[in-house]
């Protein structure tokens, strides 16, 4: 038996919810077999207001894992929580020097409000190592503003124009992830293939337990690129499978409720639409 490998290059969510633990959970759920690389680790303090400490691991340990999980000849991997532009660079200069093509970029950005980021630098290491390097490209609304070099995005038209700007930086494709930053009906995400746009709709679910739903996006997406579909066929799914995972999300604690990964193979998948829109010119 031969499985397809599928790697990521993440943060460790202490939790498990999000971060690597929650891509390796995606990975499993879609039958393929994950590897990581750890770049940091994150934690909450139950005595502290559950506040965040990340603690980013010494490069040469990060530069030891790539070697390892490269060697194994991976099919397809996805990048998450890069804390500093050095990380971000070996990183990036790693995946270049793999060969390999199915790479998905989902941009984590450590902020410290809602349109701060912690560390600026970042973004430009982000556009430089990271973007041209993206066969698919998955940041939220936040995400999306900050590569674009534009507001945060509050309507479609906006995202639209956002994922113009982030394609034209290198990103083959690029899903901006809808979540509660705009008034619309459904929970959506916006799919730019470089040339037409698509709204993918699932109904709104009113549950607070969607903690790792971005993490769990991307690496659907990559383990279903691994698989061979398309990327579009792989979006699709991912988008049905996180939906399922939101809608059955659990409380792990009174501060934290992820998803439920194996929702879908369990309970099936929620309708989701797919919508192409009328072009718009980022200019």
């Amino acid at each position: 038996m031969s499985l397809r490998k599928t790697l990521t290059i993440a943060g460790s969510d202490a939790s498990g919810g999000a971060g690597l633990e929650a891509d390796l959970k995606a990975f499993e759920a879609h039958g393929t077999y994950g590897l990581a690389a750890v770049t940091v680790i994150a934690t909450m303090d139950p005595d502290n207001n559950w506040s965040h400490g990340v603690y980013t691991l010494p490069t040469d340990v990060l530069q030891a894992q790539l070697k390892t999980t490269f060697s194994t000849g991976v099919d397809a991997l996805k990048t998450g929580m890069l804390s500093t532009e050095e990380v971000i660079q070996i990183s990036g200069e790693a995946i270049k020097a793999s060969g390999v093509e199915n790479v998905v970029i989902d941009p984590v950005m450590v902020c410290k409000g809602e349109d701060e980021v912690l560390n600026p630098g970042n973004v430009d290491a982000m556009i430089e190592y990271l973007l041209p390097l993206a066969k698919v490209t998955t940041p939220n609304l936040f995400e999306a503003g900050q590569l674009a070099g534009v507001k945060t995005p509050k309507s479609i038209e906006e995202m639209q124009v956002a994922a113009e700007k982030i394609h034209a930086l290198g990103a083959k494709n690029v899903v901006i992830k809808g979540g509660r930053g705009i008034d619309h009906e459904q929970a959506f995400d916006l799919f730019y293939d470089g040339s037409t746009h698509y709204l993918l709709e699932t109904a709104k679910v009113d549950t607070n337990y969607n903690h790792g739903a971005g993490c769990t996006f991307a690496a659907s997406v990559t383990a279903n690129l691994a698989k061979g579909l398309t990327v579009k066929e792989a979006v699709l799914e991912a988008k049905e499978f996180v939906a399922a995972g939101i809608q059955h999300g659990w409380k792990l604690n009174q501060f934290v409720g992820p998803v439920l990964h194996a929702a879908k193979n369990i309970y099936g998948a929620p309708t989701v639409t797919i919508k192409e829109l009328a072009p718009i010119s980022s200019n």
